[in-house]
């Protein structure tokens, strides 16, 4: 199978994954896409026999952190004052979740939302995951473990709780924003 083909088939990941790094819809469709054009020209760089997705996480991943060196004089958002006030009320529990979930998740450091978006999220292996950050294991799970506990902590849960957003009402709000599942 032509990996121009298969490509397709990431997109989904991909936009969960761009989403867990800008934290903003319109910006992870246009790094997405960027990813995709960046890809496509460079397809003869692409090792037949080895993970087309890790390979596209990649660029992604160099992509964004590109961008973003790029764009340092904008104004930042880190706490997500801005984006909270543009958003829309939530309906229902599982909203209200995934909204307290997403406002914990992006106060986390990018090197820990990184890490769990990668693990958590798109199901990468601690090996795959340290391979596209280019760090060791031992530090893509400390940073994974690390976003847990300050998950937890953020989200004041304790020890019986569960981090994962399980229930239903919030595992179709995630299915229908395509976000991040983790």
């Amino acid at each position: 199978m032509d990996p121009r083909d298969e490509l397709v088939t990431h997109l989904p990941a991909m936009r969960a994954f761009a989403l867990s790094l800008t934290r903003n819809a319109s910006q992870a469709d246009d790094l997405v896409q960027d990813t995709v054009v960046k890809a496509w020209s460079h397809f003869d760089r692409f090792l037949p026999g080895t993970n087309l997705r890790a390979w596209l996480f990649t660029i992604l991943r160099n992509t964004f952190y590109s961008t973003r060196r790029r764009t340092v004089r904008e104004v930042s958002d880190s706490d997500g004052a801005l984006v909270g006030a543009l958003a829309e009320k939530p309906a229902h529990d599982g909203r209200l979740q995934m909204a307290d979930f997403m406002r914990a998740f992006s106060q986390l450091p990018d090197e820990q939302r990184e890490a769990l978006a990668l693990v958590g999220a798109s199901g990468f292996s601690y090996e795959e995951a340290a391979g596209m950050c280019g760090v060791a294991v031992g530090t893509v799970k400390s940073r994974a473990n690390r976003a847990r506990a300050r998950l937890a902590q953020i989200l004041q849960l304790n020890e019986s709780e569960s981090l994962e957003l399980t229930d239903n009402a919030t595992l179709a709000v995630i299915a229908a924003q395509g976000g991040p599942h983790l």
